[in-house]
């Protein structure tokens, strides 16, 4: 089984890669990254050995580029993970991501149909259904809601979703959907709420939360994410959406106080540091050595390193 990932470099990608790789180790993986401020090579370096691992370095807006790729490695399966996805940026520059989440999409399903490929899948987000009331918690997202798109983002990734089912009834692609809610985990942009929380807790910085921070989200481990998308690729319907989430559903606000409200030690090249983290657990993170190089002057001395840090709920 042959399976090009796009976006492959990036934070959720990535962790696919890494997912697939350990869970089908004999399956190729033909990583597809532009390389933009969201991919990081380094990140998957340690797969850059293996013999059933390609990366290649591209735009999936690129058609010739694309279609040479198809050619060259016949795969069986794509994933899309290409998207711009900030939210703000796409308030103040949309013509991009329209073009990358909606052009692009069409470019790798031109390709898929040329190339008679047995999956594509196309990985969305819950934001292409809106909000839902702040008084009634008890409602869910579901496969059926209606799309409420609030954002060029939103909007641009519901229209590649229409895009998929339209190449999937128009030219018989077999097409599957995936819809998750907000991921956390190993390799996030330190822009996002949690990693940089926790970098301004190392700091003693803080932390600024947009509007009253009584948005709701509903939090996502990418390691279940990727499991989840493995299911529907291996078991899921023809023409299906799904939605992933985590039922893990906390406003922003009570997201940083919990991570400004516990301690932990971190162990990390004999130097001990606390700052706060979620209650309960014993994990491993992995984050970059640029987004903690204030930690230690030791992290410097890594350039573009990767660190696993030890961390235990103290007493």
């Amino acid at each position: 089984m042959t399976i090009i990932v796009t976006g492959g470099a990036g934070f959720i990608g990535s962790n696919f890669i890494f997912y697939i790789m350990k869970k089908h180790p004999d399956y190729r993986i033909i990583c597809l990254d532009k390389l933009t401020y969201a991919g990081n090579l380094s990140t998957i370096s340690s797969m850059l050995c293996k013999d059933n691992f390609r990366f290649y370095k591209a735009d999936i807006c690129d058609k010739n580029a694309i279609q040479k790729l198809f050619e060259e490695e016949k795969p069986d399966m794509v994933v899309n993970f290409a998207a711009e996805s900030n939210v703000d940026h796409s308030i103040d520059t949309p013509d991009i991501f329209l073009k990358t989440n909606i052009l692009g999409a069409g470019v790798l399903m031109d390709a898929c149909v040329k190339y008679e490929i047995k999956r594509y899948h196309q990985i969305s987000t819950d934001e292409v259904y809106g909000d839902l009331p702040l008084d009634r918690p008890e409602l869910l997202f579901t496969e059926s809601s209606p799309v409420r798109v609030s954002s060029p983002y939103s909007s641009s990734k519901a229209s590649a979703d229409l895009l998929a089912m339209a190449y999937n009834r128009t030219y018989g692609l077999p097409v599957t959907i995936s819809r998750c809610s907000n991921n956390y985990g190993p390799y996030q942009l330190p822009e996002k709420l949690i990693p940089l929380t926790i970098a301004n807790a190392v700091n003693d910085k803080p932390i600024s939360i947009y509007g009253d921070g009584l948005n709701i989200r509903d939090w996502l481990y990418v390691e279940d994410h990727c499991e989840a998308i493995d299911l529907i690729l291996h078991k899921g319907r023809i023409g299906e959406i799904y939605n992933i989430g985590g039922h893990n559903e906390m406003q922003n606000i009570n997201i940083a106080k919990t991570i400004f409200s516990l301690t932990i030690f971190i162990v990390f090249l004999d130097n001990f540091i606390t700052f706060p983290i979620f209650e309960g657990s014993s994990v491993i993170i992995t984050i970059s050595a640029a987004s903690i190089a204030a930690v230690s002057p030791l992290v410097s001395t890594i350039p573009n390193a990767s660190c696993a840090i030890a961390i235990v709920i103290s007493s």
